[in-house]
């Protein structure tokens, strides 16, 4: 299937490494201009040498912090001296710390905030002009699958990332007459630095091996395993792309059938 994504621009945050990376390759893959984002100028480099190397197109990258708002601005400028336009954008970012609600003060609840919600609010404001005077693009929100049905331990998570999913409804309807469509993708137990940080936490927790946490969710996982990074991309591209063009506003889970919510 041709996704129509030839010479068009994504940008993809926090795409150093784990999903980010793999959904930047993917849309490399697909022919696209590519712009990377994260915060270690070291890594993106090796990134983008990773990504050229597999597709043969080498994407850009800028660093920066997802909590600034000037390193923001500077990512969407410097998009557009490059490559002219955007056409889609993947907001994406680390998971905020493991914890309960009683662990936590106010600055780990803000920065929590201003990385998994306000940094998609300020990107969604900053593109939003270019998408529509080119007539249209998409809008991809990376969440969790906490948006379906709450994790143990991660209170940041469940909180944060369903505002996203408010965010992404408002948002899909809003712009549906501008040709945008909106949606938001979510993992469950993708094998990445975040879940192997996860099952660490949980081993420590219970007093037990990281093999023994895995093998315990392997068994609540109906595919009976982690996802891998590249099965996450194939999805998120598919959703940003001219293939998609009649599904917005909604909410899919690429988690091997670990949700058991409706």
């Amino acid at each position: 299937m041709d996704l129509g994504l030839k010479n068009k621009t994504a940008i993809v945050l926090a795409s150093s490494d784990g999903l980010g990376k793999a959904i930047a390759t993917q849309f490399s893959i697909e022919g696209a201009n590519v712009m990377l984002f994260s915060s270690s100028e070291v890594k993106l480099k090796a990134a983008a040498d990773e990504i050229e190397i597999l597709s043969g197109r080498r994407p850009l990258y800028c660093a920066g912090d997802l909590r600034k708002p000037e390193d923001l601005k500077r990512l969407v400028d410097e998009t557009i001296k490059a490559y002219g336009s955007i056409y889609a954008l993947v907001n994406n970012a680390g998971g905020p710390p493991a914890g309960t609600f009683e662990q936590f003060e106010d600055d780990v609840w803000q920065s929590a905030f201003e990385l998994t919600l306000l940094s998609y609010v300020r990107m969604v404001r900053l593109v939003l002009p270019h998408m529509k005077a080119a007539g249209g693009g998409r809008i991809l929100n990376s969440t969790s699958s906490s948006v379906k049905q709450v994790l143990e331990n991660l209170i940041l998570s469940n909180t944060f990332r369903n505002g996203v999913v408010g965010l992404s409804k408002s948002l899909s309807q809003e712009l549906g007459a501008d040709g945008i469509l909106v949606n938001i993708i979510g993992p469950g137990r993708i094998g990445t630095s975040r879940i192997t940080y996860l099952d660490q936490v949980r081993a420590d927790r219970l007093n037990v091996s990281v093999e023994e946490i895995e093998a315990e969710a392997f068994k609540n996982i109906a595919l009976g395993r982690y996802g891998k990074p590249e099965e996450y991309a194939k999805l998120a591209v598919f959703l940003c792309s001219e293939a998609n063009t009649y599904i917005t506003g909604q909410t899919v889970l690429v988690d091997g059938g670990l949700t058991k919510a409706l």
